[in-house]
């Protein structure tokens, strides 16, 4: 159904939504310019043709189509999906693909970015559980790094059984300010 009114009114609630999260975590650039290529023809359009209000546009484009040029797009664009972060496996001789380990700010960008969708399409039904609810629904197929997996659940555990606030406070001050392991095996060879 075409709706640019529609698409237009839902993907800058969510951005808003974003905006105020990543705020709470010190993530203020982030915030500011999350999602910005929503606005562009490329996904716009394909999100207004395809404006449902309560789901992705680009999951309707994906069954029209058999995939969703909008998502492909989308997610080359954004660093806080964990599908921008998929590559060749730097140890795998078949060039097997696979998820890369994401830095933290974008990892806190993806949690404030799930929690927002989470607000957004489930409207006055959203609880604190819904985002860990719909990771662990995706998460066996999921083509993400281990540690990152880990991360994102981690925080999402957190939402879950103590709230935002909380949740919030320790993606702040203590999951952002984690100085991030390096792999030994490849800097030992150095």
């Amino acid at each position: 159904m075409w709706n640019p009114a529609g698409h237009f009114k839902t993907i800058t609630e969510h951005k808003k939504l974003v905006l105020e999260h990543c705020f709470k975590l010190g993530l203020y650039r982030q915030g500011l310019m999350h999602d910005m290529s929503k606005y562009m023809p490329s996904e716009f359009l394909v999100g207004a043709k395809y404006y449902q209000g309560d789901r992705s546009p680009n999951n309707a484009e994906r069954e029209d189509k058999g995939y969703s040029a909008a998502w492909l797009h989308h997610k080359g664009r954004n660093k806080h999906h964990f599908e921008y972060w998929i590559d060749y496996q730097i140890d795998d001789k078949d060039h097997a693909m696979g998820g890369m380990r994401m830095p933290k700010k974008y990892v806190a960008e993806m949690l404030a970015d799930r929690i927002a969708a989470s607000k957004v399409y489930n409207k006055e039904k959203y609880t604190q559980h819904d985002p860990l609810i719909y990771f662990l629904k995706g998460k066996s197929h999921y083509l993400m790094h281990p540690e990152t997996m880990k991360e994102i659940e981690h925080l999402l555990r957190i939402l879950d059984e103590k709230g935002e606030d909380a949740c919030f406070w320790y993606t702040r001050n203590v999951y952002l300010k984690q100085k991030p392991r390096i792999q030994k095996k490849k800097r030992e060879k150095a």
